[in-house]
């Protein structure tokens, strides 16, 4: 059931969050956070260990800790992206948010099973499959992808997904999936307006980012004036509960507050014409 405003309402029982990306950084605080808040929790990350160790620590923060349920995919393999998709609506008929927050930035050029660059699968391709599988429970929710101001760099082009330039580097391919997560939201915003989808910018989070690459790695653990990750994770959980009605359908937002994306990154025709191409390559 849902609200005069799409908002889901009315059943009693607790919202419900999936939450990608979940066993470290802006996910995983902001799961918590959601958890404390009483909101059912599923908690998404790709390495076991990792996922066993940040679902203890959501429970802990819950009211009711088996109102958070894990579930382990990995997003460099479409076929683990169906399978998740699967058990959360098995699990999960009505989802009240989905944070596309996993994602990362990888050395060099890698392509996946799937065919894919790394870098583009992760942090756009399965996001977007994830989301096209689970629309229907979304149905009167929220969809939220974690961006980054580095999209001003980006060189997205649908016709190739894999930036196949040889010039094309880790930034370039990292900033190319930001700005299509920004696209996705703003497409996803015209194609399904009973889904509030939006797109933001948590700052630059002291996170496990570029684990790959060891200088990378450093200056985003040790760098003294970075963000931590629950102040990264802010925006996120505040976007999940604001009141429908105040957000703007495919806004881009940082600090809590309204922002305007690069031109790119908003452009009508590039998101519609990324869209159809991201369809054809993860086959929907």
């Amino acid at each position: 059931m849902t609200d005069e405003r799409g908002e889901h309402s009315g059943s009693g029982e607790p919202k419900v969050a999936v939450v990608t990306g979940g066993s470290s950084g802006i996910g995983l605080a902001a799961a918590e956070e959601l958890a404390r808040r009483g909101w059912t929790i599923a908690l998404v990350g790709r390495d076991p260990d990792r996922l066993a160790a940040a679902t203890d620590r959501v429970r802990a923060a819950a009211p009711d800790p088996a109102a958070v349920y894990p579930y382990r995919a990995d997003f460099t393999v479409l076929a683990e992206v169906r399978t998740l998709a699967e058990d959360l609506r098995a699990k999960h008929p009505r989802i009240d948010v989905l944070a596309n927050n996993a994602g990362g930035a990888f050395r060099g050029r890698t392509i996946t099973v799937d065919g894919f660059e790394l870098t583009m699968q992760v942090n756009h391709l399965a996001p977007f499959l994830l989301t096209n599988l689970l629309r229907d429970a979304l149905a009167g929710g929220r969809m939220i992808n974690t961006s980054s101001r580095v999209h001003t760099s980006g060189r997205l082009d649908p016709a190739d997904l894999n930036s196949s330039d040889p010039r094309a580097g880790t930034m370039t391919f990292y900033g190319s999936s930001k700005q299509a997560n920004i696209l996705f939201a703003t497409e996803a915003a015209r194609r399904w307006p009973d889904i509030t989808s939006v797109s933001f910018h948590p700052g630059v989070v002291r996170t496990n980012f570029g684990n790959d690459q060891p200088l990378v790695a450093f200056f985003y653990k040790a760098g003294i004036f970075l963000a931590t990750p629950a102040k990264g994770a802010q925006t996120l959980v505040w976007l999940a509960e604001q009141p429908l009605d105040t957000l703007v359908q495919g806004g881009y937002y940082q600090n809590r507050r309204l922002r305007t994306a690069a031109a790119r990154a908003t452009d009508p025709a590039l998101a519609a014409d990324l869209w159809k191409a991201t369809a054809a390559a993860v086959g929907l």
